[in-house]
C-alpha cells in the first residue's frame, strides 16, 4: 500500500462532492481544551472557506474575547480532515485555527496555535526537525452519575458494573468483581469493558489514529487505557482531541458515560497522562546515546532537567484543575516527585526500558493528567525541554529505587515534589514563565487570562463552598 497523501483543499472538496458529504464540521478548544464545533452545510463550502474562515463570537468562548471585540475567525486546516463517525448525516469533521481578524493573523490565545509555533520554534532554531509526542491517557468508564452543588447541599454519586464496592450487591451477583486497587490487566470476566475498548479502538483508527493497545487500569472500577501510536505535537494534539471525542461519545452510545477527570474516586487510582517524548534531526534520534544512562543522550539529559526545573509552572497547564491535585499524593503510583529514573513510577520523569533500541528511545513525563489542554500541555513541556537544552540544565542525580522509602532517609529527604494543590501551581507560573513568553510561543495575555480564570473560577469556587467530609468532621464541635 501506497504513502497516504496529505488532504489539500481540493482533495476535500472533491471528497464532499465524491461521498455525498453533507455537512462540513468545524473543531476546535477553548483556552482549557473543551472541544467546541460548528457545522456548516457542505454545499456552502468551496475553496474560499479555507482562505478566508468563518466568523463567530470569540466572546461566547471561554478565555478568548471580551464582549467589544468578539468577532473571531475560524480557518480549517484541510491536513486534519476526517469522517466523522459519530454523526448519523455524512460529515467531515475539521480542525481550525483561530484567527483575529484585526490582520488576519494567528489569534495569540488560540492553543492549535502555540502548538504550531512551538513546532516552527524547533526548527527554526535548528534543534530539531520534529518532536515526537506519544500521550497515554487514562479514563474511568462509569454505569451510573449524578452530582449538585446548590447552598445548602453538595454530593456526587458514581456506580460501576465492575466497581469493588458491588461485590455484596444483592439480587443478582456473579462476583466477577476486582478488589480495589486490583484490577490491573484483569481479564474478562473481571474487565467487564474489554468488548466496549476493542470498539472504541475501532472506530479510533477510522479516524486516523492507530490504537496500539488496550487494557483495564489499576482502579477497580472501569479505569481503562488505551493507547495509540505516537506522532508530531500538532497532529499528537488533533488526535488527542479525536480520543476523548470518540471515547465519550462511543460510550454514550452503550448507555454509560466517561471521565478525564484525575482524581474521580476516593482511596483508588487516578487517571493520568503519561507523555512520551523524543526529538529527531535527519532521521537521527537525539534522544539516544549508547552507554551513557538508559542509553539517554546529553541533550535528552539536559532536555529532563528543564522538565524538573519548570515542573511547578507545568503543573498549572499539566494539571490544571483543583482534582488533578488528589491524584499527585503518595502511594498511587503517583509521579509527583522532581526526579528521573530508568524504573521507577513514581518519578516524575521515567526512562522506559522497552524503548531499547536508537529509534524507541523517548523519556516519558508522568506528571500531566487528561484534564489538560494537549495543544497547552504538549507545547509546554516542550519549551521547559528547550529551555533546559538551551542552559545546559542537569537534572538531580537519577533515583532507582523506591522514591517513598527514599524520601524518608537523609539523602532524600531534601527532594522536590509538585505542587499540592491547583492555586500553588498558579502561583508558580506567574513567577516561572519566561521559558514559554521568551520566544513568542505563549503570549502574555494566554498566561494572564489562564491564570485569572483559573483562581477565580475553579480554585475560589471550591475553596469558598462547605465540603461534605466537613460536615463528618465538624458539625458536632
Amino acid at each position: 500500500m501506497g504513502k497516504q497523501l496529505t488532504p489539500t483543499v481540493r482533495s476535500v472538496l472533491q471528497k464532499i462532492k465524491d461521498d455525498n458529504i453533507q455537512f462540513l464540521d468545524l473543531k476546535f478548544v477553548d483556552l482549557f481544551g473543551t472541544l467546541q464545533h460548528l457545522t456548516l452545510a457542505a454545499d456552502m463550502v468551496d475553496e474560499s472557506s479555507f482562505t478566508n474562515g468563518f466568523s463567530f463570537d470569540g466572546s461566547s468562548v471561554q478565555g478568548f474575547q471580551s464582549i467589544n471585540e468578539s468577532d473571531m475567525i475560524l480557518k480549517p486546516d484541510p491536513t486534519s480532515v476526517f469522517l466523522d463517525p459519530i454523526f448519523e448525516v455524512p460529515a467531515l469533521s475539521v480542525f481550525c485555527d483561530v484567527i483575529d481578524p484585526r490582520g488576519f493573523k494567528s489569534y495569540e490565545r488560540d492553543p492549535r496555535g502555540v502548538a504550531r509555533r512551538t513546532e516552527q520554534l524547533l526548527r527554526s532554531e535548528g534543534i530539531a526537525d520534529t518532536v515526537f509526542i506519544g500521550p497515554e491517557l487514562e479514563f474511568f468508564i462509569f454505569d451510573e452519575v449524578r452530582f449538585d452543588q446548590a447552598t445548602q447541599f453538595g454530593y456526587y454519586y458514581l456506580n460501576s458494573a465492575a466497581a469493588f464496592w458491588n461485590v455484596g450487591k444483592e439480587g443478582r451477583n456473579l462476583g466477577t468483581i476486582a478488589a480495589r486497587k486490583r484490577a490491573y490487566m484483569a481479564a474478562p470476566p473481571i474487565d467487564k469493558y474489554n468488548n466496549l475498548r476493542s470498539k472504541i479502538s475501532q472506530v479510533l483508527k477510522t479516524v486516523g489514529l492507530e490504537p496500539e493497545l488496550h487494557h483495564h487500569e489499576v482502579a477497580a472500577a472501569g479505569q481503562s487505557e488505551i493507547v495509540f501510536k505516537y506522532g508530531p505535537l500538532l497532529e499528537q494534539a488533533d488526535r488527542t482531541m479525536k480520543y476523548k471525542y470518540i471515547v465519550r461519545n462511543v460510550v454514550d452510545r452503550y448507555d454509560k458515560t466517561v471521565t478525564f477527570m484525575p482524581k474521580p474516586l476516593h482511596q483508588e487510582n487516578g487517571s493520568g497522562m503519561h507523555v512520551n517524548m523524543s526529538m529527531f534531526k535527519g532521521g537521527k534520534n537525539l534522544f539516544y546515546e549508547h552507554g551513557r544512562y538508559a542509553d539517554i543522550s546529553e541533550m535528552a539529559e539536559h532536555f529532563i532537567g528543564g522538565i524538573l526545573e519548570h515542573t511547578s509552572a507545568l503543573c498549572a497547564i499539566c494539571n490544571p484543575t483543583t482534582n488533578s491535585y488528589r491524584r499527585l499524593v503518595p502511594g498511587y503510583e503517583a509521579p509527583m516527585n522532581l526526579v528521573y529514573s530508568s524504573s521507577n513510577r513514581s518519578a516524575c520523569i521515567r526512562i522506559p526500558l522497552g524503548g531499547s533500541t536508537p529509534e524507541a528511545k523517548r523519556i516519558e513525563y508522568r506528571t500531566p493528567d487528561p484534564s489538560s489542554n494537549p495543544y497547552l500541555a504538549f507545547s509546554a513541556i516542550v519549551l521547559a525541554g528547550i529551555d533546559g537544552i538551551r542552559n545546559k540544565t542537569k537534572p538531580p542525580d537519577p533515583v532507582d529505587q523506591d522514591i517513598y522509602s527514599y524520601v524518608k532517609t537523609e539523602a532524600g529527604k531534601h527532594l522536590k515534589s509538585t505542587p499540592g494543590s491547583l492555586d500553588e501551581a498558579l502561583r508558580a507560573i506567574e513567577a516561572d514563565h519566561d521559558f514559554l513568553v521568551r520566544d513568542g510561543v505563549f503570549a502574555e495575555s494566554l498566561i494572564e487570562t489562564f491564570v485569572s480564570y483559573k483562581r477565580k473560577n475553579e480554585v475560589e469556587f471550591v475553596n469558598l463552598r462547605p465540603h461534605p467530609s466537613e460536615f463528618l468532621l465538624y458539625f458536632n464541635v
